[in-house]
């Protein structure tokens, strides 16, 4: 699905009017029917709320507002609406929405001070609906004293808040928010997802998002240089595993990682690739590690040791051909046999390669540049924002406000694909192109989550090198591509399950890579129509 910022918008809808005839107007109605279609039957059909709340603003985003409150109306749901311009100050569209609604039996009020919507609040009802339709993507910050004081009542009395297009005071391009913004439970995307609702103030406010259908031309919407995975293109990747293969036939991963007290980050790992399908796997820690390790170790897992000498070492990477995909980083430990082990793996491994954790600690964006662009073979990058911060040498919130643009700036120099973990993560291609994987779940943030996805990724890495994991090139043809996607989604959709299972705060990594098959058996469900 399609993701895109405010220019990439307008860009479409005037596309949308010139060339296919669908005007704004016709847009917004079919926003309309859809949007309270939508909000009756999964919050007001069984609950009364007694007046929905609409607050609007003096552009279309609030005659998107008003379309829906007045189809609310069919539904027999009472609605109230707040004008909080002047006539004078209203879009033309408004106005006429404004209009309809009203023949409709919204009541409309014009509101001149704050006060008056706090005491509304106070004196009225106990339970409140709203519909935020205030500002939409174009807002411009700070918010004037006015705006501020009217968001902190809805923000106090509202029991519900459904935003329409992006919760007023959030920036629909960044995510970045006014101090007041509205935090909304449900924002109702108009056509196409924004950006903004990805980053972190941005997702913080936006709760959950339901896109809208306002009719535009499939063409237009179908396709972008940034995309949301869903769980209906994951399905329409993932092909069937041929089963009279052997396990020669899936790949062999090789997992590389593990310092004093960290061998728990390797056995993640190497159990995340060997849960995902590959045919071996093949667990590597340092010489000192490796009594530590084999009392961790699942007997279905190799393993191996790499000594703490160059030569030695070398030597060691030399025999990595025998391997399909190497996954390096988890618990390896910071210093100069960690950077010496990851660049001769770089450097010479012919296949792809996962850099995890202090992988990636280990070495530097400009410094190491040209053996990133020397690769013929894939290499993936998974780092936290902290780890992407000290990466490219920038703080954690320049990262936050543009991450898009960050990473574009890294792939450009790079010529890899970066991941930017997090509630919202990132996807970048070598092409420049972002996949938007949204799965927030508080108890992904637990030890050992990211080294069960670079074990994910480097699993799904090995089955491609021998050509059965079967992706369907018709719809996703680079199969690093779908690599990337799919161990990021697959990842996500495990932690899901063991958070409805268990709970987010009890469950582990253990969790997410033993729920792994609940993941898969879903997207085989979608595959065969259940």
């Amino acid at each position: 699905m399609r993701v895109v910022n405010t220019r990439e918008m307008k860009e479409i809808e005037k596309t949308a009017e010139k060339e296919y005839g669908l005007e704004e107007s016709l847009i917004i109605e079919n926003f309309g029917i859809r949007g309270a279609n939508y909000l009756y039957n999964n919050f007001l059909e069984n609950k009364d709320f007694g007046e929905i709340i609409l607050f609007v603003g003096k552009g279309n985003n609030g005659a998107d507002g008003l379309a829906v409150g007045r189809h609310l109306r069919e539904y027999g749901i009472k609605v109230r609406a707040f004008m909080l311009w002047p006539k004078s100050d209203c879009s033309e569209e408004l106005l006429r929405q404004a209009k309809l609604a009203h023949s409709m039996g919204v009541k409309i009020s014009e509101v001149s001070s704050a006060n008056e919507i706090s005491t509304y609040f106070m004196e009225t009802q106990k339970k409140y609906f709203v519909i935020d339709a205030i500002f939409g993507t174009g807002v411009r910050l700070p918010l004037s004293n006015f705006m501020s004081e009217v968001v902190s009542s809805i923000n106090e009395y509202s029991n519900l808040i459904a935003a329409i297009d992006i919760p007023s005071g959030v920036i629909g391009d960044t995510g970045q928010s006014d101090s007041r913004a509205i935090h909304a439970d449900i924002t109702l995307a108009v056509g196409i997802p924004k950006t903004g609702y990805y980053s972190t103030n941005g997702a913080k406010h936006s709760g959950d998002v339901k896109v809208i259908k306002g009719g535009f031309p499939k063409d237009l919407i179908r396709s972008g240089s940034k995309n949301l995975i869903t769980l209906k293109m994951i399905s329409k990747i993932l092909g069937k595993r041929n089963k009279f293969a052997h396990k020669n036939s899936f790949g062999h991963c090789l997992v590389v990682g593990g310092n004093y007290g960290q061998t728990g980050a390797l056995v993640l790992a190497a159990n995340g690739a060997l849960k995902t399908g590959a045919g071996l796997v093949t667990a590597v820690t340092w010489e000192d590690c490796y009594q530590e390790l084999s009392g961790k170790l699942n007997p279905e897992i190799m393993s191996r040791f790499v000594p703490r000498d160059k030569e030695k070492m070398a030597k060691l990477v030399e025999q990595t051909d025998l391997f399909d995909s190497i996954v390096i980083g988890p618990g390896l430990g910071r210093g100069e046999y960690s950077r010496e082990l990851v660049i001769q793996i770089l450097s010479s491994f012919r296949g792809p390669v996962v850099l995890d954790a202090d992988a990636i600690n280990a070495l530097d964006m400009q410094k190491d540049k040209e053996i990133f662009q020397g690769r013929t073979f894939p290499t993936i990058l998974t780092p936290h924002l902290g780890e992407f911060s000290e990466l490219v040498g920038k703080p954690v919130d320049k990262i936050e406000d543009a991450p898009i643009d960050n990473l574009r700036e890294v792939l450009d120099v790079l010529r890899c694909y970066v991941l930017i973990k997090g509630p919202g993560t990132y996807i970048g291609m070598p092409t420049g192109e972002i996949y938007i994987n949204y799965m927030p779940n508080a108890g992904m943030a637990t030890g050992g989550s990211g080294d069960v996805l670079a074990g994910i990724l480097g699993g799904m890495c090995a089955q491609s090198i021998t050509g059965n994991q079967n992706f369907n090139k018709d719809f996703m043809e680079n199969e690093m591509d779908a690599v990337s996607c799919l161990g990021v989604f697959i990842h996500s959709l495990s932690g899901k399950y063991a958070a409805e299972k268990f709970g987010p705060r009890a469950m582990t990594a253990w969790s997410i890579i033993n729920n792994l098959p609940s993941a898969f058996q879903n997207i085989q469900n979608v595959q065969e129509g259940k």
